[in-house]
C-alpha cells in the first residue's frame, strides 16, 4: 500500500496536467482560450481567427489532406504558392512515385524535378482534400439519449441522426461531409470537406536523400533525411474540384498558402503544427496498455518480420520487383518498427505506471460520492476483467487474420468467388456474375508476383502452426492438411497444400483465372486450394468470433465511460479527443532531450552529419556524387545558418502521430520553417500516452528543402513560385 502511495504522488503532477502547454491535438476553432494564452506565451503572433475562419482566409485552408484509391487518408500536405503547390513528406508520395517509376525512368531511385506545368506527371489514385467548416453536433447527435440509454438504442438513434446530418450538410454542394466521433462517443463533429482529384507530380530528390538512413535511422535521432516530396493540386477552369485528372484543369487557386521563412529558429521558439493525425488512444486503460504490450504489438512484430525477410530476399535480386514492391515493404517495415518500439516502451519505461497512478486517483474520486459509484463504480473493474479474457482470445484470432488471412495477396479473392460458387451449385444464371469478375481481375494479377506470394502463404502457414498450440489452431491444420496432404510432418504437408496452391488454383494464375471464367464450374471452386483455406478460416473465425464481439462491445463502453467520467473528475481541465484522421492543432517548441543516463541530444543535425554517415554502396547511406561535392564545397547559399552550415532536420516537442507525415511546422507568425516526418524511438508509446520529456517530433528544416531544390536540384522555377521570407 505505502509502495502505491509514493506512485500515486510521484506522478500526481503527470496526472493533472493532462493537457498542458505541448501535449494534445486540438480541433482547430474549438480550443480553449487557455489553449490560445498558452500558446501566446510561448511565442504565437496570430490571432484565432487568422488560424481558423469560416467567412475568412485561414491557415487551416492551406492544410490538405492526402487521400489514397480506397478513401482513406494517409498523410498530410501545405500549399505552398498561389498556384496550388503542395509539400508533402517523401515517404507520402513514395507510393506515387514508385508507381510512376519504371527501370527506364526511375524517379524513386534518381529523383525528379519538373521544370514547367508540362513536365509535372498525373498522379491516378490520389486526391487531397481541405476542410471547409468544423461544427460541434454533439447535441444534435445525443438529444434524448442518456446514461441509462440502451446500447442497442443508442446505436440506432446515433447511426440515423448522423446520416442526416451528412446529407443534409451536402446539400446542393460539391462538398463531403462526415461527422466523427470524439471521446469515444462523448462527442461528434461535422467535418465539410472539399475534394481535389487531380494531383500531379511536381518534383523529388532521389531516395538517397528523401528516405537517406532508410530503416535503420527510422524513429531514431540524430537524423538527417530530406523526406519531402512536391505535387501540384488542380482544379477545373471554372474553379471547381475534379474527381480525376483532366486535361484542361489549371493549377488550383487556393483561399491561403504558407510563406516559407529561412530566417532561422532557435530552441526554446513557439512551433505549431496543423494536420490529419491518424489513431490515437490516450485514454486507454492501464489493462489496455499491457494488452498491447503482451498480446498485440508482439505478434504483429513477429508476423510482419517473417513476410519482411521474404520480400527482402526477391527485392534484393531484382531491380524491377525492388520497384514494384518498394512502398508496400517500406510500410510493413515501418509498422513493424513501430509496434516493436511502443512494445519496448511499455515494457522498460513508467508509462503502464503513469496510467495506474491515473486510475487509483479515479478510483478515488469514484468511490467519495454515491452518485460517482452509480455511474462509474464498475467501469475499472469491467476493463480489466474484459482485458484478461481479451489476450488469450485475440492471440489466435490476429495469427488468423493477419498471418493466415494476408498470407497470399489473393486469399481473399476467394471471398469474391463465393456467391458465384452459389450460384453455379444452384444452376442460377451467372452472366452477370461473371462478367463484373471479368472487370475486376486483370487489376488483381497487375503487380503479381506468385513466386514472392508462394513463398510468403509457406512462411505464414508454418509461423502459424510453429506459434500457435495446436488445440487452438483452426480445423484446416488438424483436419484438412494430415488428410488431404499426407506427409510425415505438419511442414512437409504444409508444403505439399503450397505447393499445389500454386500449381493448380484459379486464383494464383491470371492465364488459369481466365479459362475458369470462360468455362466456370462449381466442383473445381470447391476443390480449388484457395477456397477450402478461405472456407476453413472463415468457419473458424465465426465460431469465435461472438465471444470476441461481445468483449469488444463491453470494452468500448466502459471505455466511454472512463472518458466521460475523468472528465467529470477533473472539471476544470481542456480535454483533447483521441486523433482520429480530422484536422487538429498541436504546438510547442523547438527542444532538446537527453533520452538516457549521460546522454544528450541537440535539437539540430546538419548536413556535415550527411557525410559522417556516408557508407558509399550501401542500401540506406549511399550518396548522389553531386551532395557530396555541394557539402564539401560549403555550396549553400542563403540556406546557411549562423554556423556557417544548413540544418538538416530539428526538434520539436509538439505531439504528433502517424498521418501528421508531411504536416507543417510553422513559427508564431505562421510562416513554414519545416516539414513533420516522423516521432523518436525512446516514447513510440507516444499513441498511448504523451511524456514531454521523452517524446520529440522529428521534422526536416526549411531551408535544407529549399536547398536541396535549388542547387541539388536545380529547380529554380518552383523556388520562384514560392513566397520566402528571409
Amino acid at each position: 500500500m505505502k509502495k502505491q502511495l509514493i506512485l500515486i504522488l510521484a506522478f500526481l503532477f503527470a496526472i493533472v496536467s493532462l493537457a498542458k502547454a505541448d501535449e494534445g491535438m486540438w480541433i482547430p476553432g474549438h480550443i480553449s482560450k487557455m489553449n490560445y494564452t498558452d500558446m501566446q506565451k510561448l511565442g504565437l503572433k496570430l490571432t484565432p481567427e487568422e488560424i481558423y475562419s469560416i467567412n475568412n482566409s485561414s491557415l487551416k485552408d492551406a492544410i490538405f489532406q492526402l487521400i489514397g484509391e480506397g478513401g482513406s487518408g494517409f498523410c498530410t500536405g501545405e500549399i505552398v504558392s498561389q498556384k496550388g503547390l503542395l509539400f508533402t513528406n517523401h515517404h507520402c508520395g513514395y507510393e506515387a512515385i514508385a508507381n510512376l517509376s519504371s527501370t527506364e525512368s526511375n524517379y524513386l531511385d534518381d529523383g525528379f524535378w519538373a521544370k514547367s506545368l508540362d513536365e509535372e506527371i498525373a498522379v491516378p489514385g490520389v486526391s487531397v482534400s481541405r476542410v471547409v467548416r468544423i461544427e460541434n453536433v454533439t447535441e444534435k447527435v445525443l438529444e434524448g439519449i442518456t446514461f441509462e440509454t440502451p446500447e442497442s438504442e443508442r446505436d440506432k438513434q446515433v447511426a440515423e441522426r448522423i446520416a442526416e446530418i451528412e446529407k443534409n450538410a451536402k446539400e446542393d454542394t460539391h462538398y463531403k461531409a462526415k461527422v466523427k466521433e470524439m471521446y469515444q462517443g462523448g462527442e461528434y463533429y461535422l467535418f465539410v470537406h472539399e475534394v481535389f482529384g487531380d494531383v500531379r507530380f511536381v518534383g523529388a530528390p532521389p531516395s538517397s536523400i528523401g528516405k537517406y538512413g532508410g530503416d535503420t535511422d527510422n524513429w531514431m535521432w540524430p537524423r538527417h533525411t530530406g523526406d519531402f516530396s512536391i505535387f501540384r493540386v488542380y482544379m477545373s477552369p471554372d474553379g471547381l474540384p475534379t474527381d480525376e485528372y483532366q486535361e484542361d484543369n489549371i493549377p488550383y487557386k487556393p483561399l491561403h498558402h504558407l510563406p516559407i521563412s529561412i530566417k532561422g529558429i532557435e530552441e526554446g521558439d513557439f512551433t505549431m503544427i496543423m494536420g490529419y493525425p491518424g489513431q490515437t488512444e490516450r485514454y486507454l486503460s492501464s489493462w489496455g496498455m499491457e494488452y498491447k504490450m503482451n498480446y498485440f504489438d508482439p505478434i504483429i512484430v513477429r508476423l510482419l518480420g517473417e513476410k519482411l525477410k521474404v520480400m527482402k530476399s526477391f527485392m534484393d535480386k531484382d531491380d524491377a520487383i525492388r520497384l514494384d514492391l518498394a512502398d508496400t515493404y517500406a510500410g510493413l517495415a515501418n509498422g513493424h518498427k513501430m509496434f516493436k518500439g511502443e512494445a519496448e516502451n511499455l515494457r522498460n519505461t513508467d508509462a503502464i505506471q503513469r496510467r495506474e497512478a491515473l486510475q487509483n486517483e479515479f478510483t478515488t474520486w469514484v468511490e467519495s460520492e454515491e452518485i460517482n459509484q452509480k455511474k462509474y463504480g464498475d467501469v475499472l473493474v469491467n476493463l480489466e476483467e474484459s482485458y484478461t479474457k481479451f489476450g488469450p482470445i485475440t492471440e489466435s484470432m490476429i495469427y488468423a487474420s493477419i498471418g493466415l488471412i494476408q498470407a497470399s495477396d489473393h486469399i481473399t479473392l476467394a471471398q469474391q468467388f463465393k456467391g458465384l460458387q452459389k450460384q453455379l451449385e444452384n444452376k442460377d444464371d451467372v452472366s452477370k456474375s461473371i462478367e463484373r469478375l471479368k472487370k475486376t481481375m486483370p487489376s488483381n494479377f497487375e503487380g503479381y508476383y506468385p513466386q514472392i506470394d508462394e513463398e510468403i502463404m509457406r512462411t505464414m502457414l508454418k509461423t502459424y502452426a510453429m506459434d500457435i498450440a495446436p488445440e487452438n489452431q483452426i480445423a484446416f491444420f488438424s483436419e484438412i492438411l494430415p488428410k488431404e496432404y499426407k506427409a510425415e510432418t505438419l511442414e512437409e504437408s504444409i508444403d505439399e497444400f503450397v505447393e499445389e496452391a500454386y500449381e493448380e488454383s484459379i486464383f494464383t494464375s491470371e492465364e488459369r483465372m481466365n479459362e475458369f471464367l470462360e468455362k466456370p464450374k462449381a466442383k473445381q471452386l470447391a476443390k480449388d486450394p484457395f477456397v477450402i483455406l478461405w472456407d476453413a478460416l472463415i468457419s473458424d473465425l465465426m465460431g469465435s468470433q461472438m465471444e470476441y464481439l461481445g468483449i469488444m462491445d463491453k470494452i468500448s463502453l466502459n471505455e466511454r465511460q472512463f472518458i466521460a467520467g475523468l472528465r467529470e473528475f477533473q472539471p476544470n481541465e481542456a480535454f483533447y479527443p483521441d486523433a482520429n484522421s480530422t484536422l487538429r492543432l498541436t504546438y510547442g517548441t523547438v527542444k532538446d532531450y537527453d533520452p538516457r543516463d549521460a546522454v544528450h541530444y541537440h535539437e539540430f543535425t546538419y548536413v556535415e552529419g550527411i557525410l559522417e554517415k556516408y557508407i558509399p554502396g550501401d542500401d540506406e547511406f549511399d550518396l548522389d556524387p553531386k551532395l557530396i561535392d555541394l557539402i564539401e564545397k560549403k555550396d549553400f547559399g542563403r540556406y546557411a545558418d549562423e554556423t556557417g552550415s544548413v540544418p538538416v532536420c530539428f526538434l520539436s516537442n509538439n505531439d504528433i502521430t502517424g498521418g501528421n507525415s508531411g504536416s507543417p511546422i510553422l513559427n508564431g507568425e505562421g510562416h513554414l520553417v519545416g516539414l513533420a516526418f516522423d516521432g523518436n524511438w525512446e516514447w513510440l508509446c507516444s499513441n498511448l500516452i504523451y511524456n514531454p520529456e521523452l517524446q520529440r517530433t522529428i521534422n526536416v528544416d526549411s531551408r535544407y528543402v529549399l536547398w536541396v531544390i535549388e542547387k541539388f536540384g536545380g529547380a529554380t522555377n518552383i523556388i520562384d513560385e514560392l513566397d520566402i521570407i528571409e
